[in-house]
């Protein structure tokens, strides 16, 4: 009888040590699906993590810097990557790479022209805030063709298509065709994703 108690006891150790090591493997890791270094689809947007950030000819320290971008949570397309490296392309179509540490996957956008941010995703919405052209303002989510925005503390809702920085199927609320995997990438549908998750 003391045998079998041991034994069943042993079992029930052993399956909750197996179910702690999955409960502690990162998230990132068990949903990496895509065929990246980072397990991200590519192209994908993400933002500036500092004030200061060198964009290089090539993925490397020693290439040299084609551009200092001097502007945190500016948006930026990841269009390929390496291990530690990312090819982006800015607002300007300017290609450039930067180290992953150096970008963020908290998603922005920057307004193409003049816009007013609404109490609600409605054209004749209470006005909440005008928002510049230029203006960098960070992405909360989009739905049916309109993002929620915030910046500086205020908050509101604007066409999809007034900011650089969100992707197709965001501008026209259309969903992800059936069948296609979140690594699914085109220039008329594109899946909307947490963005880089590896910062560190």
């Amino acid at each position: 009888m003391l045998a079998r108690e041991v034994v069943g006891m042993t079992l029930l150790i052993r399956s909750l040590l197996a179910l702690c090591t999955l409960t502690l493997l990162p998230s990132a890791a068990l949903a990496q699906a895509c065929d990246t270094h980072s397990g991200l689809p590519v192209p994908r947007f993400v933002s500036l993590k500092f004030e200061e950030v060198n964009g290089r000819a090539g993925p490397s320290r020693g290439h040299p810097v084609r551009w200092l971008y001097e502007r945190r949570g500016l948006p930026v397309e990841v269009i390929a990557e390496t291990a530690d490296w990312r090819q982006v392309r800015d607002i300007d179509g300017e290609e450039t790479w930067m180290h992953r540490r150096t970008l963020s996957g908290r998603r922005a956008v920057s307004a193409i022209e003049e816009v007013f941010l609404q109490a609600r995703p409605e054209a004749d919405g209470a006005e909440e805030a005008r928002v510049e052209a230029g203006a960098i303002l960070w992405l909360e989510r989009c739905r049916q063709g309109w993002c929620r925005l915030e910046a500086e503390g205020r908050r509101g809702w604007a066409p999809a298509g007034m900011f650089w920085g969100v992707y197709p199927w965001e501008r026209t609320g259309q969903a992800l065709e059936a069948g296609r995997t979140p690594c699914y990438r085109s220039d008329e549908d594109v899946v909307a994703v947490a963005g880089e998750t590896s910062t560190r």
